[in-house]
């Protein structure tokens, strides 16, 4: 085909694709998702994914691109992971990792029962029959050492009700082989059943290769001790929260060097997310929640000295760094992203903290298209303290016109509302079909100090609604709100938010949207899987009567007990195979609000899970949320 006609189909295609000129739900789906391969060995390039969907398939492909790190044109090519290094292979190059399913516990009725084949009967002794959205099948991630071409291998947890990776969200973090490639270091929680679901304490184990013992690295360190890493020295550091039970407890940096424990960031107020050793052991590099997004940080290592551990901030700036690809030279890789921007990768000078963007997969997309306008803002609380506040603007504001505006209610409870960006609750589409967002980093919220973030257990309803309000009570003064067209929507805690706001918001909101909330604190606690949660954030049971905390999240925070104040439309969204929220939640709010007569619409995904993965399911969670906001705002 000549290189004309070429020309002429492409730009046909890509006229259609950009006839838009703001986001909309099918050019959203058409984004293609960034995730990092690694960077070369001989540190010149970085390997990367690009996974993009086929809506009318339902179905998605990945392609593989290099692109050096000096920046230049990216190369699609195939088998990217043989240029990268093999964190599966011991430094030494003798032995390697690979991680398989082994049956362990008896589960189906044809476990106790061969002759029962085609039995689908599951029987449980134990809780933690279900996890996040799947079923206990007997099965357990184990990790499995080869010496050299060797097949079979040794499974190093042979017998053990336990994972490695962690499920549901563990991976290649939680297994590192040790610089002298004498040990593996892996995480797990060795606990089985209520244990399981009562507890966060997961630990380090170190197995000796050679002598097949297996050491805890972390005893008597009761949260969670997680991503474990060596530096070039031999020391290693891992991720440790203190107190079990608390999933959301502040994440310090901790080095372990011989005899010689140190905590890095105790004494920094804030929560780590992830780090990289430098080159020369002598300090980290690690990313964290700050103000509102998510910065790169470093942090020496004083060794064996006293010193205190000096924390300094890279970056600056109303972006996230998401995610630490490796060091190359005297730069950092990292995934970046805002709330007009998809993740890509983008080099950090180390000494000035200047950015440059190496892949540009979506570009041509987003150079087509009108961005949103963001600002900060800050609000005075009613306790007297400044929260910042995220305000999204429509591509074209014109702050002579009024605005239907909707009060964005994050989830987590304590998850960052940072510049992310997200494909299903997406400020820029929001903004693009003419609404403002208010999105208040609400008490409970990592980034503004770690007493910040703790504020919000035990007081669901309480501190956290009425910073929620301060935020749209605030905004609804200025003259380009339409103050008539208000709305609240979100998802989890924010879908909590909804149900709670619904019944205690003084007739501020004319519509209502919830995705994934827990509507019956009484009936979550029944039904959720990792109890360590509710006990921690409610207090503890509902049936603990003399547990003054605990009473008072089952009676005054819980959404059920003012269903009876319900006047306003609302659209309740779930997914079938949310273990974590269940979907009778969802049940029991459309139920309520169709018998008290209220304007409602139950939106259910059978098979997905707290979040919204399938293309097509993920347009038509578009579709509905703004079929909803144009017929009730």
């Amino acid at each position: 085909m000549k290189k004309s006609a070429l020309f002429f189909l492409f730009a046909f295609f890509c006229t259609g694709i950009f006839a838009q000129d703001v986001m909309t739900p099918e050019l959203l789906w058409k984004l293609g998702r960034v995730s990092v391969v690694g960077i070369t060995k001989d540190g010149k390039s970085v390997i990367y994914n690009v996974r993009t969907f086929d809506i009318e398939a339902n179905a998605s492909s990945v392609k593989q691109y290099m692109v050096p790190v000096e920046g230049g044109e990216a190369i699609e090519i195939e088998g990217g992971e043989r240029l990268v290094p093999d964190k599966h292979v011991s430094p030494d190059g003798k032995y390697r990792i690979t991680i398989q399913d082994v049956k362990v516990k008896k589960v189906f009725g044809s476990d106790y029962y061969p002759t029962m084949q085609k039995s689908n009967a599951m029987i449980y002794d134990d809780l933690m029959y279900r996890h996040w959205d799947t079923w206990e099948d007997g099965k357990f991630s184990h990790i499995f050492v080869h010496k050299g071409l060797e097949v079979s291998g040794k499974d190093i947890m042979e017998g053990e009700p336990y994972d490695c990776p962690m499920k549901p969200f563990g991976g290649p973090d939680d297994y590192t082989w040790s610089a002298d490639s004498k040990k593996i270091v892996y995480v797990t929680k060795k606990k089985f059943g209520k244990e399981y679901a009562l507890s966060t304490n997961s630990d380090l184990y170190a197995y000796d290769v050679e002598t097949g013992k297996t050491e805890n690295l972390t005893e008597g360190m009761p949260g969670y001790d997680t991503h474990p890493l060596f530096a070039s020295t031999g020391a290693m550091a891992w991720l440790s929260m203190k107190r079990d039970g608390y999933e959301a407890d502040k994440n310090d940096i901790i080095v372990r060097e011989g005899d010689i424990r140190v905590n890095l960031t105790e004494h920094w107020d804030g929560t780590v997310n992830s780090f990289l050793w430098k080159k020369d052991g002598l300090g980290l590099y690690f990313n964290a929640p700050v103000d509102g997004t998510v910065q790169l940080f470093e942090v020496d290592y004083p060794g064996k000295s006293k010193k205190r551990p000096k924390v300094k901030q890279i970056t600056k700036g109303d972006f996230d760094v998401r995610s630490l690809v490796g060091l190359a030279g005297n730069k950092m890789v990292v995934l970046r992203t805002d709330m007009n921007h998809a993740a890509e990768l983008y080099t950090v000078d180390l000494g000035t903290g200047t950015m440059q963007q190496l892949s540009h997969v979506n570009d041509n997309y987003y150079n087509s298209i009108k961005l949103s306008k963001i600002e900060r803002r800050y609000v005075k609380t009613t306790d007297g303290k400044q929260m910042l506040v995220w305000v999204i603007y429509p591509p074209d504001f014109d702050p002579a016109k009024k605005y239907p505006t909707l009060l964005y209610c994050q989830g987590g409870p304590q998850s960052a509302l940072s510049q992310f960006y997200s494909f299903r609750w997406n400020f820029q589409i929001m903004a693009a079909n003419g609404y403002i967002i208010v999105a208040p980093n609400r008490r409970g919220m990592p980034g503004h100090g770690v007493k910040w973030n703790e504020e919000i257990s035990k007081d669901y309803g309480g501190q956290p609604m009425r910073d929620y309000l301060s935020a749209i009570d605030a905004m609804a003064k200025e003259p380009f709100v339409d103050k008539d067209r208000l709305g609240a929507i979100g998802a989890s805690f924010g879908g909590y938010s909804v149900f709670f706001l619904a019944g205690n918001h003084d007739k501020r909101f004319k519509t209502f949207i919830a995705h994934d909330g827990i509507f019956n604190m009484v009936s979550m606690y029944g039904s959720t899987e990792e109890l360590f949660f509710p006990n921690w954030d409610n207090g503890g049971a509902y049936w603990e009567k003399d547990n003054k905390a605990a009473m008072r999240t089952y009676n005054e925070f819980n959404p059920i007990n003012y269903v009876n104040n319900w006047d306003t439309p609302i659209l309740i969204i779930h997914g079938g195979r949310d273990y974590r929220v269940p979907d009778t939640q969802a049940f029991e709010a459309f139920q309520a609000a169709q018998l008290k007569g209220i304007k409602s619409r139950l939106l259910y995904f059978p098979e997905e899970n707290h979040w919204v993965l399938q293309a097509q399911n993920g347009i038509v969670w578009q579709k509905e949320f703004f079929r909803w906001l144009k017929e009730t705002l």
